[in-house]
């Protein structure tokens, strides 16, 4: 058994799975995590978030997978009675985008769902989210590259039914500088925008947590949608939810029905951990439980 002490991982992403009563953690795991060749995603599965079996091997490409280096932040979902991986790759001469991957166990193998990446071929972009509308439609949530575009943006786009392509155009929600607590990576321009994650309240308000870089380092704010539907308009809190070296968050109810939030921290390498913090709304907030 491993704890979480002895987990080197990079955007954690936790699976609830009710058929098997067990979390699932899956995140960027390469050891070389920003040059070289990409080897694959690991996974680790725990019954208490605390001590963890694995690694376990859940996708490595094969000789003709378009991607071959940084294989960043899988996310995986239950849906249509399967497990889908959403996750970001590179290739020298390609932009970096989300492909969509699939498997009928959560531990794999995970294979290519869609035909390469459903992000638009000619932007740079990471991070794909999936997101269920009120009407149960799939949509990806995504961010384009400040390397790209300077000042990030995070664009949601419909994806069909079966999650193999997209569908319509994409939409602008917002750009990295409208928050008040983002500051720049370099120069006075570049802004980042990673990690972004859907959630409905109690309150039934539409939040946004994405990260950024703010004056004390990586962090992660909140924003919500004035109309309570996906293309907004978003507004941002003032200040950040964690604003201590640690980013690219999501949210999860545990089987005790607790609200916690997996980010990793530091943001360092090779020192980044996997954190869960409990939080609770209170007066129309999301507070981390201290």
């Amino acid at each position: 058994m491993l704890t979480n002490n002895d987990i080197r991982i990079r955007d954690p992403f936790i699976l609830v799975d009710q058929e098997s009563r067990s979390y699932f953690m899956y995140g960027t795991t390469d050891q070389n995590v920003w040059e070289g060749n990409a080897v694959g995603f690991d996974a680790y599965k725990s019954g208490d978030l605390e001590n963890w079996e694995g690694p376990f091997e859940v996708f490595r490409p094969s000789a003709v997978f378009w991607g071959d280096h940084h294989f960043w932040a899988p996310e995986v979902y239950f849906y249509q009675n399967n497990y889908y991986m959403f996750a970001s790759f590179k290739a020298e001469g390609k932009s970096r985008g989300t492909q969509i991957l699939i498997s009928e166990n959560p531990l794999g193998p995970f294979t290519p769902h869609s035909d390469g990446p459903v992000t638009p071929h000619d932007w740079e972009c990471l991070d794909g989210t999936l997101f269920l509308d009120d009407q149960q439609l799939p949509w990806m949530i995504y961010c384009r590259e400040w390397l790209q575009v300077h000042d990030g943006e995070i664009w949601a786009q419909r994806l069909s039914c079966d999650l193999k392509a997209t569908s319509g155009k994409p939409i602008l929600l917002l750009q990295a500088s409208e928050a008040g607590w983002t500051v720049p990576v370099r120069g006075e321009a570049d802004f980042v925008t990673d990690g972004p994650y859907l959630y409905r309240a109690l309150n039934g308000e539409l939040l946004m947590l994405w990260s950024s870089k703010s004056k004390h380092g990586y962090a992660v704010g909140i924003s919500k949608s004035r109309s309570g539907q996906l293309n907004g308009p978003w507004l941002h809190e003032p200040n950040p939810l964690i604003d201590e070296d640690g980013g690219h968050a999501m949210l999860f109810k545990t089987f005790a029905g607790e609200l916690k939030l997996a980010i990793h921290s530091p943001n360092r390498s090779p020192n980044e951990r996997p954190i869960f913090l409990t939080i609770v709304e209170k007066n129309n907030q999301l507070l981390v439980k201290r």
